[in-house]
């Protein structure tokens, strides 16, 4: 008797036992498949409208990889083209960002790249820390200065290693002029996208246009065709394409009539940034579900509140960005504001960006005139 219920003890433990080591291992499975997915961010604006800044408080989150403008590689390699007909390979190389897979760039960069090949590399944090470069910590704020000086010499393949070690990727890109083109990514099982649209006044963007003409002219041709760019009115033809895109973009993600479009359009003015940078940034990184940490406050306010005056166009220094953003009302003319307020007359409308009727009124009226409250 005892010993058939020690053999029945026995067989328990076996069952017990094989049990176990056939269970552990997926029970361990599960858990490391609750790793949160990706959040995936497009920052989509147009040229000259504050989205370098704009990348930038994203770019220096320490949860965040990001590329600035990975498409203009397409359109460097595809430049005959229509930016309509580039749409495609534009979304799919983005897609393909998101997911880490930087075997995209094959098609349009050579087979020897370097990370430095890669456009405006410098600019992403995540590419000037560990596991891109080990001369910074993933904490630091890192400007593109030093990062270019110290961390070019690391072989491409860094790209998808670090891209894959984050929570968040962000991209910033001014190459998408329909939201409808987005729509496969906003409803691929694979991504988990958020749009942050973000806008500035016409006026502004026209004048910061004019100081940078000779660097946008290749993009300005695939926008609307070299003919259109040539004479007096070539900048307010290009004007025109980029503030209907606007329109339609905008009243696509604000009605969001399609279920998947819901929660996942946010809409930023850039004037709206530099009056109060801090509760802007705090709301993109609310929607973006990002922490708001005291260095990064810091950093923000710093980098809008200093004495400069954004003198080089390209530049993402510290300066005055309140003073800077108005600087078209004083050294635009009057002619010239009139003719972009023609051909962006419903963008502004729908943007809440106000006319001036003159010359007297562009001088004088005051920003909350000008500018409606979102």
């Amino acid at each position: 008797m005892v010993k058939s219920r020690r053999v029945q003890v026995l067989l328990i433990l076996v069952v017990l036992s094989l049990l176990l080591i056939h269970f552990l291992p997926c029970n361990n499975n599960a858990h490391t498949e609750e790793k949160p997915s990706p959040v995936h961010i497009l920052i989509l604006s147009s040229w000259r409208s504050g989205s370098s800044f704009t990348g930038q408080i994203f770019s220096q989150h320490p949860s965040v990889f990001y590329l600035m403008e990975p498409a203009w590689h397409v359109w460097v390699k595809m430049y005959q083209n229509s930016a309509k007909v580039l749409h495609m390979a534009v979304r799919d190389l983005v897609r393909s960002v998101f997911l880490c897979d930087m075997s995209v760039f094959d098609a349009y960069m050579s087979s020897q790249k370097k990370k430095s090949d890669l456009f405006q590399w410098e600019t992403s944090r995540a590419l000037c820390s560990p596991p891109a470069c080990d001369s910074f910590s993933r904490s630091d704020i890192i400007t593109a200065g030093n990062c270019k000086t110290i961390c070019s010499k690391y072989p491409f393949s860094k790209v998808e290693e670090a891209c894959k070690t984050y929570t968040h990727v962000a991209i910033k890109e001014v190459r998408f002029f329909d939201l409808k083109v987005l729509y496969p990514l906003l409803t691929d099982p694979s991504l988990n996208l958020k749009i942050i649209h973000l806008v500035r006044d016409p006026r502004a963007v026209f004048r910061s246009r004019e100081k940078t003409m000779a660097d946008l002219k290749r993009d300005s041709n695939i926008v609307v065709g070299s003919q259109k760019t040539n004479g007096e009115m070539g900048p307010y033809n290009t004007m025109q394409v980029i503030c209907k895109s606007h329109v339609e973009i905008y009243k696509a993600g604000s009605q969001a009539t399609p279920s998947f479009l819901k929660d996942r359009y946010l809409l930023v003015r850039y004037e709206d940034i530099v009056r109060d940078p801090l509760a802007k940034a705090a709301q993109m990184y609310r929607f973006a579900e990002l922490h708001f940490t005291p260095e990064l406050q810091k950093w923000v306010h710093n980098i809008t509140h200093g004495k400069g005056h954004g003198a080089q166009a390209f530049d993402i220094g510290s300066r005055d960005a309140l003073r800077v953003s108005q600087a078209w009302r004083k050294t635009l003319p009057f002619q010239k504001i009139e003719k972009v307020q023609n051909v962006c007359k419903d963008a502004m409308n729908l943007l809440g960006y106000r006319l001036v009727r003159s010359e007297e009124e562009q001088k004088n009226m005051s920003l909350d005139l000008l500018f409606a409250q979102n």
